[in-house]
């Protein structure tokens, strides 16, 4: 259990540490002041000073702050400062805000270098098709390699279950290779009752492949992509209803992935234990990124509207409007995370 909970704040206080680290170097390298860094929430249980900002650790380990001079509404002088937030160039402000969802994407990729160089990616080739349904109808063979579905092109095996999750009985078009040529055949996805789902009826390969160099840096783009898309697409599917919120996991779910990831993992060593954490905090630290892109009051995306308002109308929002936006913005986001860490915890009693 000790190992579980561990591993679980290791990759959480990384995902935060880059998101807020992102914000830090940008503002800093834009000359704005930072006035405390700081990982986890409630009081300080360490810190130090350093170059007129103070870096400390809170007492409990969730979340992170970055805070510039002039971001706090209470702060009267806050415009008379040169280094402050307000007197920064626009496009400083922009790049300061969007730095930590960025740094969550470029977290993402460098460990899915690791993840796909030492593992290799699951390529969208067939293994084989299920008897009686719409790709073998189709004349869909073992080892044929999908290139694209309608107009969606096909990087990853997992590209084909995400496709299939998102449009279900929908009819499609599927490119294929085969000996060198692609062919195209239109299929009807089948509803089966054993799963509850509806199926082309493919059989993904197992294995995973190893390229070159070139292929390495491709497809750990293409892991980023693969789960950004996953994200947001995702989230388009809980505005829809298609997603309930016992599909949602707050940081008590998380904590539990991790343990189930790490039981799943021991018995082959602690190689795959890493590998699958490194896995597992890709899915984070995109999802992250995403999230915090969102246009959402008190959220970096939301930050974000208000900076581009600015851009284009050329005149500041109201200061003390704004505040009110985002405090309202983080009521809202206080509320949701303790429902879902409630429902996380009601989980545990089912």
């Amino acid at each position: 259990m000790l190992i579980k909970l561990i591993l679980f704040l290791l990759i959480f206080s990384v995902i935060v540490l880059v998101h807020e680290g992102g914000h830090c170097v940008i503002g800093k390298r834009s000359g704005i002041d930072v006035v405390e860094f700081s990982i986890g929430l409630g009081p300080t249980i360490w810190g130090f000073e350093r170059n007129g900002t103070k870096y400390s650790i809170k007492a409990l380990p969730f979340g992170g702050a970055c805070q510039f001079r002039g971001m706090d509404p209470d702060d009267e002088e806050a415009e008379i400062y040169e280094n402050s937030m307000l007197n920064a160039p626009i496009w400083s402000r922009i790049a300061t805000v969007a730095a930590g969802p960025v740094m969550n994407f470029v977290l993402a990729f460098f460990l899915a270098l690791f993840v796909v160089g030492s593992m290799g990616y699951d390529a969208p080739v067939i293994s084989g098709v299920m008897e009686g349904y719409p790709a073998a109808e189709a004349g869909l063979q073992g080892g044929d390699r999908i290139v694209k579905i309608g107009s969606k092109h096909i990087d990853v095996y997992r590209d084909i279950s995400l496709y299939m999750l998102l449009n279900e009985s929908k009819s499609a078009e599927i490119t294929f290779e085969r000996d060198g040529s692609r062919q195209t055949v239109t299929v009807t996805p089948k509803y089966d009752e054993e799963s509850g789902r509806y199926l082309f009826g493919l059989y993904g390969a197992e294995e995973r492949v190893k390229g070159s160099v070139f292929d390495t840096v491709y497809y750990s783009i293409v892991e980023v992509r693969y789960w950004i898309e996953a994200t947001w697409k995702s989230l388009g599917m809980v505005f829809a209803g298609r997603i309930t919120m016992d599909d949602v996991a707050g940081p008590v779910g998380v904590a539990q992935t991790v343990g189930d990831v790490y039981d799943a993992s021991k018995s082959s060593g602690i190689y795959y234990i890493w590998i699958n954490m490194m896995q597992l905090t890709i899915l984070l630290t995109a999802n992250l990124g995403v999230m915090n892109l969102l246009p959402f009051p008190a959220l970096d995306g939301g930050r974000l509207v208000f900076l581009f308002i600015e851009l284009i109308t050329r005149r500041k929002v109201n200061r003390s409007i704004e505040a009110i936006i985002h405090f309202v913005g983080m009521c809202v986001l206080l509320v949701f995370m303790v429902f879902v860490m409630y429902n996380d915890v009601s989980k545990f009693f089912r």
